[in-house]
């Protein structure tokens, strides 16, 4: 059970976003939101494991989960910045939320040793709720002009489910989402001076961007990690699909906004959905 509530807390992280930044983060463009987010959420990691080890030293991974953490942290991060980038933001989430859709099938595959077609229908299900919630109120048109764009979220679904699934096969001894976020915030310093000059962030974008570190990447991390590592990645792949309607309710609560019928309803058919497919597992 504490396996879930890791989860729901790294969602819980993931949701408060618009909330807590609203449209500080609009400003910076990738190589700057990579650089500032991740130099927070390193500096924030490093400092709980120094705290919670009371060592300086940072224990590195072997060269496979050294490739992976690049792979899951910094690669999924850049190619999600540049697909928003490309693509209209409705249209680019729902492609991404796809992570959520893989989690639920390949956990179901590595449990069960194969796919079971209830769970493949929930599984579906579940994505048609978040499209349902991320699309609310707005036209949605998949372009042909933003095709790119299209196709790097669809990358990002690709990448963070395969991350997520490699974390418990790879069975790290200790957790490695400090390693690997210290190693994205050194690539994205890289990229940041690669492609400078930047004009310095306005205090609302440096602390927008700042929050983003701290509590949708480094906490989030480690307590994706924790999740992960020991839970059952299918049951953590269906509650992944309540980010959507979490992030509309916390901006609803927070900003006083009212909710659309279509943000309840897709919540119920992800709720659903999670229950359903749980019972096939």
């Amino acid at each position: 059970m504490k396996y879930y509530l890791y989860a729901m807390g790294a969602i819980f992280c993931w949701a408060s976003l618009p909330a807590a930044t609203g449209s500080g983060l609009k400003d910076l463009s990738t190589p700057e939101l990579m650089f500032y987010s991740f130099t927070s959420a390193a500096l924030f990691l490093y400092l709980k494991e120094v705290g919670a080890s009371r060592s300086f030293k940072i224990h590195l991974p072997s060269k496979g989960g050294i490739l992976l953490g690049i792979w899951g942290i910094f690669l999924y991060h850049l190619v999600y910045y540049h697909a928003l980038d490309r693509a209209p933001l409705a249209e680019g989430a729902i492609l991404a939320t796809t992570w959520s859709f893989w989690i639920v099938v390949f956990g179901s595959i590595i449990k069960s040793r194969r796919l079971k077609p209830m769970v493949l229908l929930t599984a579906l299900a579940g994505l048609g709720g978040a499209a349902l919630v991320i699309g609310s109120g707005k036209t949605l048109e998949f372009n042909p002009s933003h095709l790119k764009g299209y196709c790097l979220a669809l990358c990002c679904g690709l990448i963070w489910s395969s991350f997520s699934v490699g974390i418990p096969l790879m069975k790290f001894k200790r957790d490695p989402m400090t390693p690997f976020t210290i190693m994205a915030a050194l690539l994205s310093a890289l990229l940041f001076a690669w492609t400078r000059p930047h004009a310095m962030p306005t205090p609302q974008a440096l602390l927008s961007a700042v929050y983003l570190g701290t509590v949708p990447l480094g906490l989030s991390f480690f307590l994706w990690n924790r999740a992960v590592s020991k839970g059952n990645l299918a049951v953590i792949g269906f509650l992944s699909y309540l980010t959507p309607p979490l992030a509309v309710l916390l901006v609803a609560l927070i900003h006083h906004q009212q909710v659309a019928p279509q943000v309840v309803g897709g919540m119920v058919v992800i709720i659903g959905a999670a229950i359903v497919g749980n019972r096939y597992q």
